[in-house]
């Protein structure tokens, strides 16, 4: 596949990598040669089968547009922008195109969101509970993505809404915590990121995932397909 990565950050640069491993071509852009989404011509993208965003929460939707109107699909890992989905799933269905968003691409972090969703019904049981998220000092966003995620999962399943407590600090790749506590015990789930390369390898393989697809998909939700 010929694929456009967005972002050349942490994350953006390990997925070029990532990519360039599964015989990709690869060409990527930073925020300066995108500003606005001013580079993503229909010209520029006719040459690229997916575009993966790993930009910045305020760069997404003006990239989403771009790709949709071109008719690419697009594979986002930022976060930070969740309240346009509605009008994104809207352009996608319209576009006939795909587009594939996750609060987290790790394997590992969603294998932890179905450990948590066994753990969702302690609060009927008179447990309390909290999430704790950890990263890096220069994320853009808090709560982070995955956290937002284990509130709304650990809400629909077990009908509580639990208190998200943030800290940004150091290097931190990426550490989610929900802790339960009863007078009896303590529950403590705990996923931990050594590092960012399980996101970028769950991008790129999302990417190739979606091709010849059509829709809006959430990671969480078609990542055992791969």
């Amino acid at each position: 596949m010929n694929l456009l990565i967005l972002g050349k950050g942490k994350t953006g640069a390990l997925v070029a990598e990532v990519a360039t491993e599964r015989r990709h071509h690869v060409r990527a852009l930073d925020e300066f040669e995108n500003s606005n989404a001013k580079a993503l011509t229909p010209e520029l993208l006719a040459g690229f089968d997916a575009v993966i965003d790993f930009t910045v929460p305020a760069a997404v939707v003006p990239n989403a547009e771009a790709c949709i109107r071109a008719g690419k699909n697009i594979v986002i890992g930022t976060t930070g922008w969740y309240e346009q989905i509605p009008r994104l799933r809207e352009r996608v269905q319209s576009a006939e195109t795909a587009l594939l968003y996750g609060s987290n691409f790790s394997i590992g972090v969603n294998l932890f969101f179905d450990v948590v969703r066994s753990a969702a019904p302690a609060p009927q049981f008179e447990y309390s509970g909290q999430i704790f998220e950890r990263h890096h000092a220069e994320k853009k966003d808090a709560p982070s993505g995955t956290a937002l995620t284990l509130q709304k999962l650990i809400r629909e399943v077990g009908g509580h809404e639990l208190e998200i407590v943030s800290f940004r600090e150091g290097d931190v790749v990426g550490m989610h915590e929900v802790v339960f506590n009863s007078t009896n015990d303590r529950i403590y789930l705990c996923h931990d990121s050594k590092s960012r390369r399980g996101f970028a390898e769950g991008a790129v393989r999302g990417a190739e995932w979606l091709s010849g697809k059509h829709g809006f998909y959430e990671f969480r939700e078609i990542w055992k397909q791969l």
